[in-house]
């Protein structure tokens, strides 16, 4: 089992485009996924290309499961305008794995070094409120085998603990995939012995995140 996987973290499940405009500059914040710094340059290049003809084309990005990579660019505008701004609302949201490019079309007005900041930040606002944001949490996907007669006892037992059963095969004997919670391991198995008088087996299958999103459960093996 890995141990550098994080209990939680907040990611880009679907990648968003938001729009401002500020004394008639347009600022377009194109929000993406992305799990390597190829990934994200990729991406930035991607959106210069579109938009060749923009004033410019800022980025930011937060990668790792530390984010041990993040990195800004202002593209011209006045140091610390944009890039920076960026980089700190992908940060006070908590995101991993996200990058994001705002493309600015100048609209004649000058806004000032504030007035920049507040853009750039508020259309990467934008940017992310357009964008599916998920938690994806530490699981173990693990499977409990039983008789017939313990069917209802661990129906029951998930039931009440808000375990979700994600397969269920009945065949000679019963067995059951359910997605624990990493930090909840340890009293699930527990539960299940007591339900039981220890007559059911527990395996752990695999290490995953899974996320919980519009009501569905969403696995990731990454």
């Amino acid at each position: 089992m890995r141990n550098i996987m994080l209990e939680q973290y907040r990611t880009i499940y679907e990648g968003g485009q938001g729009e401002i405009t500020e004394k008639k500059s347009r600022f377009i914040a194109t929000v993406r996924l992305v799990k390597t710094e190829e990934e994200a340059v990729k991406f930035i290049e991607e959106m210069k290309k579109k938009y060749w003809d923009a004033t410019h084309n800022c980025s930011a990005y937060v990668i790792g499961e530390r984010r041990e990579i993040m990195r800004c660019s202002d593209d011209g505008e006045p140091q610390g305008t944009a890039g920076k701004p960026m980089l700190d609302v992908l940060l006070g949201e908590e995101l991993y794995n996200t990058a994001v490019v705002v493309t600015r079309y100048f609209g004649g007005t000058l806004l000032g070094t504030g007035g920049l900041v507040r853009a750039y930040s508020k259309s990467v606002q934008e940017g992310l409120a357009q964008s599916r944001i998920i938690t994806k949490y530490h699981g173990v996907l693990t499977e409990v085998g039983t008789d017939y007669n313990g069917v209802g006892k661990l129906q029951y037992l998930f039931a009440q603990k808000e375990i979700p059963i994600m397969n269920s095969q009945y065949e000679e004997a019963v067995k059951m995939q359910v997605l624990i919670p990493a930090n909840r391991v340890d009293e699930i198995k527990k539960a299940v012995t007591e339900a039981t008088n220890a007559r059911a087996s527990v395996t752990d299958l695999k290490e995953l995140y899974f996320a919980v999103s519009e009501g569905e459960y969403l696995l990731f093996n990454d």
